[in-house]
């Protein structure tokens, strides 16, 4: 994964959680703030319905670099059958993506189904910008393994292309995490993930994404 832009790292079966209570602490503020924002509108007496947030109006300065992403979307994965192991065998299957600004523009947050051939799983992918380094961080909570949120990988766009790069472990070995967003248009992107075992002068892409508008 990703979306929640997708972390969208879709490989939590061996992700390291070196940031997970940090990551699920902000994970759980996010839902806190939205709840509490419907709570207090049920109970106004003057308005009969919640009132709704403006997602796509980013007040906060932070770049609408995800403006392109929010809503929904079907998605085409296809995925290394085994990593880092000098796999050419590559598995695919479909899911579904929905994404919402968060943070007045500087977060996102997004809803992911994986329809995995052993079984469908849900996935969520927290985004945030840092004003400081220009940079937006991305974490990616898998359902399977709740206490536990992968290190992000951070970046940004330029000329279209988005690269977002951390560093993690795969099966207890130390590796770079690339993400790479590209093909972006109104009703279609690309998003791939590759690992280097080596520090980043090799890299194995390992998981492709290709999303396509609903109803489009």
């Amino acid at each position: 994964m990703a979306v929640i832009a997708a972390k969208e790292l879709p490989v939590s079966d061996n992700r390291s959680s070196r940031m997970g209570r940090a990551a699920v602490v902000a994970a759980l503020i996010i839902g806190g703030a939205t709840a509490a924002i419907v709570a207090c509108a049920r109970t106004t007496p003057e308005h009969k319905e919640p009132t709704k947030m403006a997602e796509s109006t980013p007040s906060s300065g932070a770049p609408r670099d995800w403006d392109f992403l929010v809503g929904r979307w079907t998605v085409k994965h296809r995925r290394l059958k085994a990593r880092l192991a000098g796999s050419t065998e590559w598995e695919e299957f479909g899911g579904t993506s929905v994404l919402k600004l968060t943070l007045g523009g500087a977060g996102t947050f997004d809803e992911n189904v994986l329809e995995l051939p052993g079984g469908t799983y849900q996935a969520v992918g927290i985004r945030a910008y840092d004003p400081k380094t220009s940079q937006w961080s991305i974490w990616w909570l898998d359902a399977r393994y709740p206490t536990s949120v992968e290190p992000p990988v951070r970046g940004g766009f330029k000329d279209g292309v988005g690269t977002f790069m951390g560093d993690d472990t795969f099966n207890g070995r130390p590796i770079k995490v690339r993400f790479v967003w590209s093909r972006i248009t109104a009703t279609s992107a690309h998003w791939e993930q590759a690992f280097s075992p080596d520090g980043g002068a090799t890299w194995e892409t390992n998981w492709l994404m290709d999303f396509a508008r609903a109803g489009s």
